[in-house]
C-alpha cells in the first residue's frame, strides 16, 4: 500500500501530479497559451482608431496652422499609431518569454518608444519644411486621445476578444 501511494522511488507522487495540474491550469488560463497576443491585439485596436483621429486632428490643426498644419497632423497621429504597433509588438514578445521581461519591458520600453517618438519628430524636422508646431501638439493630443480611447472601451467591457478565461 505504501509503494502504491508514495510510488517505486518513494517520492509523493500525489505532490507530484498537483504541480503538474497547477501548471496546466496556469497555461489555460494564460492569453498566450491560446495564441492571443493581448497587447498587439489591443495595439492594432489603438491604431485603427488613429483612423478616426486622424482626419478629425487634421481638420482641426488646419483651421489654425493651413495646410502645413494639417500634413504635420496626419505625420504626428501616424507616429503615435506606430508608437503604438511596436508597444505592442515588444509586450508580446516579451509576455512568451518571461515574466521579468515583461515587466522591463513595460519600463524601459516606454522610455525607449518616448525616444522612438522624439527622434523620428527630429528626424522630419531636419528632412523636411515641416510645421513643428502642429507636429509636437499632434503628437501629444493624438497619443493622449488614443490612450484614453482605448482604456475606456476596455473598461467597459468593449473587446470581449480579449477575454481568454
Amino acid at each position: 500500500m505504501a509503494d502504491r501511494l508514495l510510488g517505486a522511488s518513494g517520492f509523493d507522487r500525489g505532490k507530484v501530479d498537483e504541480e503538474t495540474l497547477a501548471r496546466e491550469t496556469m497555461a489555460k488560463a494564460s492569453p498566450i497559451a491560446h495564441g492571443h497576443d493581448v497587447e498587439r491585439h489591443m495595439a492594432r485596436h489603438t491604431a485603427t482608431r488613429a483612423l478616426w483621429v486622424g482626419p478629425v486632428l487634421a481638420l482641426i490643426t488646419g483651421l489654425f496652422r493651413g495646410w502645413g498644419g494639417a500634413i504635420a497632423a496626419l505625420l504626428g497621429v501616424a507616429i503615435v499609431a506606430a508608437n503604438f504597433m511596436l508597444s505592442g509588438a515588444l509586450m508580446s514578445r516579451a509576455a512568451r518569454i518571461s515574466l521579468a521581461l515583461y515587466h522591463a519591458a513595460a519600463l524601459f520600453g516606454f522610455f525607449l518608444r518616448l525616444g522612438f517618438i522624439m527622434a523620428t519628430m527630429f528626424a522630419l524636422a531636419w528632412a523636411f519644411k515641416i510645421d513643428r508646431t502642429a507636429l509636437g501638439i499632434s503628437v501629444v493630443v493624438s497619443y493622449l486621445a488614443l490612450l484614453t480611447w482605448e482604456a475606456v472601451v476596455v473598461s467597459r467591457g468593449g473587446e470581449k476578444e480579449l477575454e481568454w478565461t
